[in-house]
């Protein structure tokens, strides 16, 4: 790989560690995107960032910029509650901070990650180019065509273009994203010492999922956060705009919920409304859940209210190994349900950096990561495609069980710790 072109299409979080990595261990490398400016698209919504996550991106990033995750984040640990409609707690499970950050969660803005991960890469990242196809050459290459006209040639050439990849359009076009049936509406609650007084403590000191009888649910996250302002370059977007309780959250704390039921208990419009109207829906879905939690979405400021479909990919079986490969969504998007995707797709960046960057055949060493990397990214993608259709499970006789599960776990320590370690 010593003297190979690695062309990488796709800005997001795995793309660009992607490009950290071997950047750092000498491959020539540059990525396409299709955003004109890094701030072209501020993506507010914080990220949580599991131990495989944080592993990926110490590996994969130069110390500083390891030094500016950390001083971005915050540790969020696993305390994690159940709770019923009603507020009643069916299990809480709590363990310490790890004295290690890489043993460690941590919550991150997008804006902030991504800012990390752009710096010290003003020379590699290539803004406003929108790629279209790719054609073969003779001599092995690949030629990269773009909306601009232009073309760029690579030896190896990385999908990490999200969940409507061109690439994998393109390059395994029986390989499909489909609609699960699932519609979740988000909001930001802000957090000020007003507001907390308005709802229970629970609901700011840390996750929970929220367990009504069936047909539905609610995941609540509170994000406490300083200054998200890390080390940049030309490349850096600059501190963000947007204040908290925005869109971004850039700059101040907040409770994110997430509403979520099965597409045909949403009114038909929906897909129309404006994030005043998203709210009302919610609050008219939730009337009779306990004053807190609706308070949660009631008094969410509209423009922070969203409508997010769930989208999941099919896994496929194992294809040959080429030049071109793929990462992240663009081969195994999931729903969110268990919160793993950018962890999965920093899990992709660091094997692929180690493969290319071994010495091996560019073939082989591609090879090598996709035989693991289908391994484990699809069985991300059933575990949360399983977890998004229990968290809108219409059977009242399996959710009772559940719910009746987890307050046996509340009593009994083993259980606990037999339910946090799965």
């Amino acid at each position: 790989m010593t003297n190979s072109r690695v062309a990488i299409i796709g800005a997001g979080i795995g793309g660009l560690c992607l490009a950290q990595g071997l950047r750092g261990a000498g491959v020539d490398v540059a990525v396409y995107e299709r955003d004109r400016t890094p701030s072209e698209r501020l993506q507010g919504y914080r990220i949580h960032i599991d131990p495989g996550g944080a592993r990926a991106l110490h590996e994969c990033l130069p110390r500083p910029l390891w030094e500016a995750f950390l001083a971005a984040a915050t540790r969020s640990g696993q305390d994690f509650g159940f709770l019923t409609e009603k507020m009643d707690r069916l299990l809480l499970l709590e363990t310490p901070h790890p004295p290690d950050p890489l043993d460690d969660h941590h919550s991150v803005s997008r804006i902030a990650l991504r800012r990390t991960l752009l710096s010290g890469l003003s020379d590699v990242v290539r803004f406003g180019r929108t790629y279209e196809r790719y054609t073969r050459e003779p001599d092995g290459t690949v030629s990269l065509h773009f909306a601009d006209g232009t073309t760029e040639t690579a030896d190896v050439v990385v999908g990490a273009d999200g969940g409507n990849s061109r690439v994998r359009r393109q390059y395994l076009p029986h390989a499909r994203r489909i609609d699960t049936g699932i519609v979740t509406l988000a909001g930001k609650f802000p957090l000020t010492d007003a507001t907390r007084a308005l709802v229970a403590p629970r609901l700011w000191r840390g996750p929970n999922m929220v367990i009504p009888p069936r047909g539905c649910g609610m995941f609540t996250a509170p994000q406490r956060f300083g200054d998200l302002d890390g080390p940049g370059d030309a490349g850096d977007p600059g501190p963000s705009p947007e204040k908290g309780g925005t869109p971004s959250g850039d700059t101040g704390g907040y409770v994110m919920w997430v509403f979520g039921a099965a597409s045909g208990r949403f009114p038909d419009d929906l897909p129309g409304m404006t994030g005043e109207r998203l709210r009302e829906t919610v609050a008219r879905m939730i009337e009779g859940w306990h004053p807190d939690l609706r308070r949660l979405v009631t008094a969410s400021a509209p423009e922070t209210v969203s409508l997010l479909p769930i989208r999941t990919s099919v896994p496929v079986d194992p294809w040959p190994a080429t030049n071109i490969t793929l990462l992240g969504d663009a081969v195994h998007s999931m729903t969110p349900m268990r919160g793993t995707g950018a962890n999965i797709a920093l899990r992709d960046a660091q094997l692929l950096t180690r493969a290319l960057s071994g010495g091996q055949d560019p073939v082989t060493a591609i090879a090598d990561y996709e035989a693991r990397m289908r391994e484990y990214g699809f069985a991300a993608v059933r575990r949360s495609l399983m977890a998004a259709r229990q968290f809108v499970d219409e059977s009242r006789l399996a959710r009772a069980g559940f719910r009746t599960a987890l307050r046996v776990a509340q009593r009994f320590p083993a259980l606990r710790r037999r339910a946090l370690s799965r």
